[in-house]
């Protein structure tokens, strides 16, 4: 009989009060049964981007491997040999289907799950359960945490944002039942917890005794760290060192966002930095560098990231643009307009080009950790003025260990579902499925 993957001891460093999960390491997969055999796991992560798109910008105009990169995507160009362009998706979810208005909360809440939301703004919200919770349930045992939901803007659990919608759709886009939404986590620091404190939660005293000594994560398992080190081979040492280093890199530039007391905190007479930058491009770069290390450690296989809510109407002054975003989308065919929410979308990817180049310098096994992901980028709206829902803006990142074929233009027919490709990207994370949402089947020409 096949054994279950788990979490195996070895897999972590552990100290007072803290737990440091691993990268992979040739070095102990070679120890065990099925590793070795394996090689590293497949990752999946989906980014979520509001508001659409200037379509003109983003998609390429040849098919196949020969495009050249339109203005949008061109962040992405020392990775084109990873990138796949998909378009011609549908969520078909998202379409008002006799609801009228509320494109935008359709949007996100479709975007994951394919459903189509039921229309109320009180307690009766019913959605759908989505792509990353259904892989999330299926191999939670092989890591510490099931599944990480991340963003820049809080989550609403109530409130009116969408014409007659609930908030909690305008802001969710993971959803572990058709009634429970899955928060997202938009503190850096909060995150640094979850990922590197203890298995059973650091206590009040121990926390007291880390920030009164100043005591790093690294400190707490710097003997367990020492020990591991006389085990692995020279190039698994270098990948160990280079780890840490980048841990205790994010954990300096956490530590040095403005403080925020809390009450535990008052009254053990110490302040807890909140880690929440003010800029944005640092705030998503720092989740990036939080993201990368949880997928590097194996920490969890499984992770959503919303650059905004849903409707955001945030400027970007720092980038020329002191118009809100949401405004600006509905542009009237205006070119001025249309020109300012091209380079609010250039921004976004190359935020997210920032993610990409961590993942491409991390190796695994002969390869990179960008080869051993699935990262989905884009948004459940096409273009901002008509809020439509056909022909998407979605690209994928990432070779899939092998199983992509990356590096190439696609377009599908009139009205492919979106869910399409998330059951191919289920079946790639060892969760066979033949249907999801509203697809009819699955993108088979990817690889």
């Amino acid at each position: 009989m096949k054994k279950t993957a788990t979490i195996s001891r070895r897999s972590i460093l552990q100290g007072a009060g803290a737990t440091l999960a691993l990268p992979w390491l040739e070095s102990l997969a070679l120890a065990t049964d099925t590793s070795s055999q394996q090689g590293p796991p497949l990752r999946m992560a989906f980014l979520y981007v509001p508001n659409g798109m200037h379509m003109p910008d983003w998609t390429p105009a040849k098919m196949g491997k020969d495009f050249a990169l339109p203005p949008t995507l061109q962040p992405l160009a020392p990775f084109r040999s990873q990138l796949t362009v998909l378009s011609g998706l549908t969520l078909n979810g998202a379409r008002a289907l006799g609801d009228g208005g509320g494109d935008h909360a359709r949007s996100v809440a479709a975007f994951l799950t394919g459903a189509h939301p039921k229309k109320t703004d009180g307690v009766d919200i019913h959605n759908g359960v989505s792509v990353d919770q259904v892989a999330a349930a299926k191999i939670r045992t092989q890591t510490r945490l099931a599944s990480l939901e991340l963003g820049i803007e809080r989550s609403a659990q109530a409130g009116r944002c969408d014409s007659g919608y609930s908030c909690v759709y305008t802001s969710n886009m993971s959803w572990r039942s058709a009634t429970s939404p899955v928060a997202k986590e938009t503190n850096p620091a909060a995150v640094f917890d979850r990922l590197f404190g203890s298995a059973q939660g650091q206590s009040v005293a121990e926390a007291a005794h880390r920030s009164r000594y100043r005591k790093s994560i690294l400190d707490l398992v710097s003997a367990d760290a020492k020990q591991l080190r006389g085990r692995l081979s020279g190039p698994d040492r270098q990948k160990l060192d280079e780890y840490l280093y980048a841990v205790r890199d994010v954990e300096r530039r956490v530590a040095a966002t403005p403080e925020k007391r809390h009450a535990h905190t008052r009254q053990l007479g110490f302040a807890r930095p909140s880690g929440t930058p003010r800029d944005f491009a640092e705030h998503v770069r720092l989740m990036f560098d939080l993201i990368c290390l949880a997928l590097q450690a194996n920490s969890t296989h499984v992770i959503t990231f919303m650059y905004t809510n849903a409707g955001s109407n945030r400027s970007y002054p720092q980038i020329g643009v002191p118009e809100g975003h949401h405004h600006l989308s509905h542009h009237g065919n205006d070119p001025a307009k249309q020109a300012k929410i091209s380079k609010i979308n250039h921004y976004h990817v190359s935020l997210f080009a920032y993610l990409v180049k961590k993942l491409h310098s991390v190796t695994e096994a002969g390869g990179t950790l960008l080869d051993n992901c699935m990262l989905m980028y884009g948004s459940g709206i096409s273009d901002g003025n008509r809020h439509n829902h056909d022909n998407l803006p979605i690209i994928l990142l990432g070779r899939g260990r092998g199983t992509i074929d990356s590096g190439r233009h696609l377009r599908y027919p009139r009205n492919t579902p979106l869910t399409n490709l998330y059951v191919s990207m289920l079946q790639r994370m060892q969760t066979p499925v033949s249907q999801f949402g509203d697809s009819n089947g699955r993108l088979t020409d990817l690889g």
